[in-house]
């Protein structure tokens, strides 16, 4: 075609320092616009100087051969994308040679390429389905093979090298030059995955092992969980290698006996995979002490973190302390969200007597302390709006009262916005068609007022004073602030702004309605012939004479660890206006309960002479 295009030169259509690249292009049969893609050229009309070209959504556009020259350029006739175009059943062959694809797409683009310059090109024309799985093979054939370096980061290019080298010399490689002890863990990973190709795997061990050691009693104290899966990693390696236990080593449990170590945390900070090894770890350290320690975390960790626990603990034979912790919290309205987040989602037969619309009473109060405390996490929340038999199961075998009393704190709950909570009730009308007229709008007296003590009623106006003097008004700053900063449809600064506005509000809406009722108490000199707000009541179980103690006080007050509660709690509620002497039975969590009352005395009396 060249002597073609030297005629039309001569002829004076296309200027001659076109020539060789129309050549080029024609001699390609494909090309790339900046702004069309790529094109096939399907023919050349050289009486009117013209390319004709098929671009994706322009089949047969017709272009100038000046215009062709200066704005295409050439794909090579080897290249992934005119190889698709020609013959793409070929193509589609050639995907179950992971290796010899990959090299085909790699030296279209000069050597490398990221994975998802790869994906884009292969996927859906070439693999159709499972990329995943397809990726996964390839991945692990290029690590066999020595002409390709497959990155550890996802952004990184895969590179394919004429020049072959050795699976163990490159993961060594890659180890030498990683930065940082979490970085070296990486590569250590990726080790133990090929461990059974490397030509001599105990020396590869023993020189990873010599350089982590150093690293680890150097982070030992610094970051503690980065050292911990060091050393999971460490002896993972010599265990795959086959190597003797080595000698003067930080061990784990040298790391989980350091001073100030806090177990959540520190798990925490570990990749999710490693969970369950840490626990064990914990365990083969502290044999004597371990359950107590992961019954006290289950509070205060991830819904992710409380599975793994509570898999160990129900592994080992602990279940029925597991559901005794569980059933404490739920009871005292002191679980975390994170931990009902887990409960709300496992709901498994082996937790069938603790199941029921008391722990929806705890998720609404650890959504409202959140709430209180400014914890921006709606995951519990989301959870209960997108469960929809949730609520229904959780008070299915309920007491009607107890339905009642649910629904009026549903209502009252600031934690969910009017389309949500109507639909919330909605479930509940649905299940429980009883409680219908408190949805339409029935005050009941428990609505009307709320018998509160004066230090409660004071550290709720605190609230409220602290709320509409400090916090809203910070915050409308905030949306001045954001909106100042241009486009609001694409500021989230505003958007998180105005977002905070709307939780602010009805916070305030809320806290003025619930200081409306409260009615302040200072609770004395109560009548000691029954049981009733400002007593202290003594119980015990009539089948073990095992005694607990009791202070009903107001609706806000509550202090679990001194057995304080609220005269509104279900304990309360079953033992207020009964005589010493009176065997009360209740139902808690699905399961009944007696109690006999031993003893009534005044909590302002005895209060002043422990103070005095």
């Amino acid at each position: 075609m060249k002597e073609e295009f030297e005629k039309l030169a001569a002829a004076g259509k296309i200027e001659g320092k076109h020539v060789p690249a129309l050549a080029q292009l024609a001699e390609a049969g494909c090309c790339t616009h900046r702004s069309w893609g790529f094109g096939r050229i399907k023919t050349v009309d050289t009486v009117f100087a013209r390319f004709t070209i098929d671009f994706p959504g322009k089949a047969g556009h017709p272009m100038d051969l000046g215009f062709a020259a200066e704005s295409l350029k050439p794909v090579p006739k080897d290249h992934i994308l005119a190889r698709k175009a020609t013959d793409l059943d070929a193509v589609r062959h050639l995907a179950a040679h992971h290796i010899d694809l990959i090299k085909i797409v790699l030296n279209s683009f000069g050597g490398k390429a990221t994975t998802d310059q790869i994906q884009s090109v292969l996927v859906p024309d070439v693999i159709s389905d499972d990329w995943k799985k397809w990726w996964e093979t390839a991945k692990r054939e290029m690590k066999k093979d020595g002409h390709f370096i497959v990155p550890l980061k996802k952004t990184e290019a895969v590179v394919y090298q004429a020049q072959e080298t050795s699976l163990q010399d490159r993961l060594l490689a890659d180890f030498r030059k990683a930065k940082g002890l979490k970085a070296r863990i990486l590569v250590v990973a990726e080790i133990l995955k090929g461990i059974s190709d490397l030509k001599d795997k105990a020396a590869a061990a023993n020189e990873v092992i010599a350089a982590l050691n150093p690293d680890i009693a150097s982070h030992q104290r610094t970051q503690p969980a980065v050292a911990l899966e060091a050393v999971f990693a460490r002896d993972e390696l010599r265990e795959a290698a086959g190597l003797p236990a080595g000698v003067d080593e930080i061990s784990v449990a040298q790391i989980w006996a350091q001073d100030g170590i806090r177990f959540g945390p520190l798990i925490e900070s570990i990749p999710a995979a490693k969970h369950h090894r840490a626990l064990e770890s914990f365990k083969t350290a502290y044999p004597e002490k371990w359950v107590e320690v992961f019954r006290s975390a289950l509070n205060f960790v991830s819904a992710k973190l409380a599975k793994e626990i509570v898999s160990v603990l129900i592994h080992d034979g602990k279940l029925a302390l597991l559901k005794e912790t569980l059933a404490k919290l739920i009871n005292q309205h002191t679980a975390s969200s994170e931990l009902l987040l887990w409960f709300g989602r496992e709901r498994t037969e082996d937790f069938v007597d603790i199941l029921g619309p008391e722990v929806f009473r705890a998720m609404l109060t650890s959504m409202e302390r959140d709430q209180f405390q400014e914890k921006r996490s709606n995951r519990l929340r989301d959870f209960i709006l997108e469960d929809q038999a949730l609520i229904v199961e959780l008070t299915s075998t309920a007491d009607i009262e107890v339905v009642k009393d649910l629904t009026r704190a549903l209502k009252l709950s600031p934690v969910f916005d009017d389309m949500d909570k109507r639909s919330l009730l909605a479930r509940l009308v649905k299940a429980h068609p009883a409680v219908q007229s408190l949805v339409s709008g029935e005050q009941t007296k428990q609505e009307a007022g709320l018998l509160v003590s004066w230090e409660s009623l004071e550290r709720r106006r605190a609230e409220y004073q602290e709320l509409v003097e400090k916090k809203i008004p910070a915050n409308s700053k905030e949306i001045a602030i954001a909106r100042s900063y241009g486009d609001l449809r694409e500021n989230h600064e505003y958007k998180a702004a105005k977002e905070m506005q709307k939780i602010l509000m009805r916070q305030k809406e809320d806290l003025e309605a619930a200081l409306n009722r409260a009615r302040g108490q200072d609770f004395a000199n109560a009548s000691t012939e029954v049981v009733g707000p400002g007593t202290i009541v003594q119980v015990a179980d009539p089948a073990t004479n095992q005694t607990e103690t009791f202070t009903i006080l107001g609706a806000w007050d509550s202090d679990p660890d001194h057995g304080i509660i609220s005269y509104l709690t279900p304990i309360a509620m079953a033992l207020v206006n009964r005589k010493v002497g009176d065997e009360v039975e209740f139902e808690l969590h699905g399961s009944k309960r007696r109690q006999r009352i031993e003893n009534i005395s005044a909590w302002k009396t005895e209060a002043a002479t422990a103070t005095a």
